[in-house]
């Protein structure tokens, strides 16, 4: 199995992450993102969208971090971190479409122009980051986890971005429910952190 990634991307992180949290190895391939590697005609034959990441698995290719979490979930998995259930599925998939939405568009975009310079509105970015933030604290007053009692590819979905928000200037330091969350999520067995990048707002160590 080969996964195509990059350090920096929190979408790669998704799928690094759980894959160490599954305990399934895998062969991991940098893409080289300053030398537009992903823009390749051998890397656009894997994914025609030029993103990462990308998962290899024999004769299947899966693109999209979220579907690779599906992917994994499905076919290499304990019981549980997809639910079978209708309503739990149901709840797992809402927070999937908020990782690739509003966290998309919030803490992982303020991060990018810290970070690679990219053409947002600093404040407008920062600001939707926020609102998910708040949300996501309201979410998990008198819960552990976002979408069952117990983590589901759902945590591993917003982990990345949210743990790095600062990064893009998005000060966490008042959702007190959001950094239980992320701990829970450091104390699994089997964590594998995200790179830390020296720009934005410094965290104490």
């Amino acid at each position: 199995m080969k996964l195509y990634s990059h350090p920096l991307s929190g979408h790669s992180h998704r799928a690094r992450l759980f894959l160490s949290l599954i305990g399934v190895d895998v062969d991991v391939v940098e893409v080289d993102l300053a030398a537009r590697e992903h823009k390749s005609a051998s890397f656009l034959a894997l994914n025609p969208f030029g993103q990462l990441p990308v998962l290899e698995d024999e004769d299947v290719i899966i693109s999209d971090s979220n579907a690779i979490l599906v992917y994994l979930a499905k076919k290499y998995a304990p019981e549980g971190w997809l639910p079978e259930d209708p309503a739990a599925a149901a709840a797992v998939q809402r927070w999937l479409s908020v990782a690739a939405g509003e966290i998309a568009y919030g803490p992982c975009a303020a991060r990018l122009v810290t970070l690679f310079g990219a053409k947002f509105d600093s404040v407008d970015v920062i600001a939707r980051a926020h609102r998910i933030l708040q949300l996501i604290d309201d979410r998990l007053v008198d819960r552990e986890w976002i979408a069952a009692n117990r983590p589901t590819i759902a945590d591993v979905a917003l982990y990345s971005y949210i743990a790095r928000a600062p990064e893009g200037n998005v000060d966490r330091s008042a959702y007190r429910n959001v950094t239980a969350w992320l701990e829970g999520i450091e104390a699994l067995p089997g964590f594998q952190p995200f790179q830390k990048s020296p720009v934005g707002i410094v965290e104490a160590a």
